[in-house]
């Protein structure tokens, strides 16, 4: 009998995600600081950098000049990915700024996420500063991913002297046909003044909004925010979300609870301040507005798993997509070559993978690569035979430190999986199919793994 021993690599076997995956996954990426961050900015408690330039943007009110406001949010809108900006000029004094992710599957579908951005007075922090923050830190998330559906990202300016924006684009949509599936306004979403964590969703039974309605509450059980819905049917027709009422679109307004009489105190004046601001309240509400355009838009299905994988290599699962490794240590540079899902890296080093399917390009968060030294073994710890195997796979350990056997496909998956209770162990194989397998030892956390072929 022919005896073949193996020399391994020794490694942690573990598993890694790219960059919210799954709607949960972007859900978490929803960052209170970010928020805070943006909205004291864009309301004037804190000076931040336009164009190069020290300023502090103290009031949004159109009649008084809003380029400066308009200017922030195109600088923000263009730092992030797979978004088409248009600074949309309307009128002499109209500026609506507007981000398209386009679908990748079925680009004429078309969901928006909308808050106005003008405002009254200095500050209104609350009146429209935080719908306007929700809406890019929502862009800024789910412009990383790809989706099937478009999603529009729309801040609208004028809305405090008859909702000119939103008409302007809604009557646009109306007469070119597009087919706008939802559309999500914000507008005053940050205040809790009694702490109970309510909101209205405001609708009529125009155009499915009904619909739109429904899912959003769907997406709050889902994913069990501590928000508590009002429903109010009919809905006010003082915000955006109208203009597109008017136009046969299906639309909602989401915010703080009007219908409780909970709404800021302050409202249309200098004293809608970022003080007076829930922000726990605040980043529930962000992370249902992203669940439900998530949701809508619909997450694309690329490969978004990396392994550390069998031999000492790394995997992820091959689905159609094609694949570029990058070396992480190296400024993200391409590793010549390593162009399929199976890598096994020269080094020990941070790597991550570019992951192409279609039109849809993603990269997964750089992780650590570490082997062991094979030292810590001596060859003849381990015997494995025969290699090809036809039926049985013998194992012989020379101690019982490793406890656990596992059949793994080429592709990852477990297919059997044995205790060790013999020094000698004989594996029965004859039920697989041909082909490359990978064999997986466990103990004490760590795993030795080698390639088989099975005939």
């Amino acid at each position: 009998m022919n005896k073949l021993t193996f020399l391994i690599l020794l490694g942690f076997f573990t598993t890694l995600t790219t960059v919210g995956q799954t709607i949960s996954d972007l859900i978490n990426e929803v960052n209170q600081d970010t928020l805070v961050k943006v909205v004291r900015e864009f309301s004037g408690e804190d000076a931040t950098v336009v164009v190069g330039n020290a300023v502090t943007i103290l009031n949004r009110v159109s009649s008084s000049d809003n380029n400066l406001a308009a200017e922030y949010l195109l600088q923000k809108l263009n730092t992030y990915n797979n978004l088409t900006i248009t600074d949309q000029v309307y009128s002499a004094g109209g500026r609506n700024i507007i981000a398209t992710q386009l679908g990748k599957t079925n680009p004429n579908n078309i969901y928006i996420v909308c808050a106005h951005y003008d405002s009254v007075a200095n500050y209104c922090t609350d009146d429209n500063a935080s719908g306007t923050t929700a809406v890019l830190e929502v862009a800024r998330i789910l412009s990383t991913q790809c989706f099937d559906n478009t999603i529009i990202y729309a801040l609208w300016d004028e809305e405090e002297v008859g909702l000119k924006g939103a008409d302007f684009y809604a009557s646009q949509a109306a007469a070119n046909g597009d087919n706008i599936l939802g559309v999500l306004n914000l507008d005053m979403m940050a205040y809790d003044g009694d702490g109970d964590n309510d909101f209205d969703i405001d609708v009529r039974n125009i155009a499915g909004s009904l619909v739109v309605k429904d899912d959003i509450i769907s997406a709050l059980n889902t994913y069990g925010f501590n928000l508590n819905v009002n429903v109010v049917d009919p809905g006010t027709t003082a915000s955006d979300h109208s203009m597109f009422w008017s136009n046969g679109y299906p639309a909602v307004l989401m915010g703080e609870s009007w219908f409780n009489n909970d709404q800021t105190p302050d409202y249309h004046t200098a004293g809608d301040r970022f003080s007076t601001l829930d922000m726990d309240y605040f980043t529930d509400m962000t992370k249902l507005v992203l669940a439900y355009i998530a949701t809508k838009a619909s997450l694309l299905p690329v490969d978004s798993i990396i392994q550390i994988s069998f031999s000492g290599g790394l995997q992820t699962p091959n689905l159609g997509a094609t694949f570029q490794w990058l070396d992480c240590d190296n400024n993200m540079a391409i590793i010549p070559g390593e162009t399929t899902a199976w890598f096994e890296p020269p080094s020990n080093g941070h790597y991550a993978v570019e992951v192409t399917l279609g039109s849809c390009v993603e990269i997964s968060k750089c992780f650590n690569y570490t082997t062991f030294s094979t030292n810590e073994f001596d060859k003849s710890d381990i015997e494995i035979y025969p290699n090809p195997v036809n039926s049985i796979l013998n194992i012989d350990l020379q101690n019982k430190n490793f406890t656990l056997f596992k059949l793994v496909t080429l592709e990852g998956k477990e297919i059997l999986k044995l205790s060790l209770e013999k020094l000698h162990n004989e594996i029965n194989l004859s039920q697989f199919s041909m082909g490359i397998y990978f064999v997986n030892l466990e103990t004490d956390g760590k795993t030795i793994s080698f390639k088989i072929v099975k005939e």
